[in-house]
């Protein structure tokens, strides 16, 4: 596949197995509070299907446009490690940009959970990210895996 659309279709499959672990952790009961697309949704003053069709703009198109950026910045082109990177990349915006103009302070603190907002963000992050390079990988038969 062209590597030019692989980082397309890999942040589509990112963002369904992020979307099922966001609602697996939903249903849980777990950090009710943390729910990315009722803030998403809030912050356009939208209904919720508006906050996860941003889900996915973002997770295909931005980390789409983003990992062919890394992949330019990089003489390193191993695509998990480069999607890995990209996800980390990616929770820091949420951390010190997104989390504060939802009104949750940098790294989710106005939560008063503690640091488990930002943790269970980081693991959904770095998740998120492997998924997309592997993705890559397996799309563009990339050999290099790590």
């Amino acid at each position: 596949m062209n590597s030019k659309t692989a980082p397309f279709i890999a942040g589509f499959i990112a963002t369904i197995v992020l979307s099922l672990l966001m609602l697996i952790k939903s249903s849980m009961g777990i950090m009710p509070n943390l729910n990315v697309i009722k803030m998403l949704a809030g912050q356009m003053n939208a209904p919720l299907v508006a906050g996860w069709i941003a889900h996915f703009v973002i997770g295909v198109i931005a980390y789409g446009v983003a990992f062919i950026l890394l992949t330019k910045l990089f003489t390193d082109k191993r695509p998990i490690l480069l999607g890995t990177l990209l996800g980390i990349i990616g929770w820091l915006v949420m951390m010190v940009a997104l989390m504060p103009m939802m009104g949750f302070g940098a790294f989710a603190v106005g939560m008063e959970a503690g640091p488990k907002p930002a943790i269970a963000t980081l693991v959904l992050h770095l998740i998120f990210g492997f998924v997309l390079g592997y993705s890559v990988c397996k799309l563009t038969a990339n050999k290099q895996s790590e």
